[in-house]
């Protein structure tokens, strides 16, 4: 269903958290994915924010591929609250992300 590794989404998360990445270096992680990931990484990022509950999952994600006319990351950096909205939309999907986590810790 989800189309995106845990490890990217999680690496998303602690940058945007931690910011040991600079913003620009973030912004060129996000861009380098694929136009799946990209989208995918929205959807997740919208389950989180409550645009969409995680049975519209598929909804969301064909929202964000039809909607995708700003740059990802800028749209994403530009969202209040990001690595918490990426980390409920996960949880929400049922993806269990520990093992993730722990490599960045």
């Amino acid at each position: 269903m989800i189309e995106i590794s845990p490890e990217k989404v999680v690496h998303v998360i602690f940058e945007s958290r931690e910011g040991r990445m600079g913003e620009a270096e973030l912004v060129a992680f996000i861009e380098a994915l694929n136009e799946d990931e990209k989208a995918h990484l929205t959807a997740i990022a919208w389950v989180g924010r409550g645009a969409f509950e995680a049975e519209e999952y598929e909804e969301a994600l064909e929202t964000a591929y039809n909607q995708a006319n700003v740059p990802t990351a800028e749209y994403l950096m530009g969202m209040p609250h990001l690595a918490e909205n990426l980390e409920a939309g996960l949880e929400a999907m049922g993806v269990d992300v520990t093992g993730a986590e722990e490599d960045f810790l």
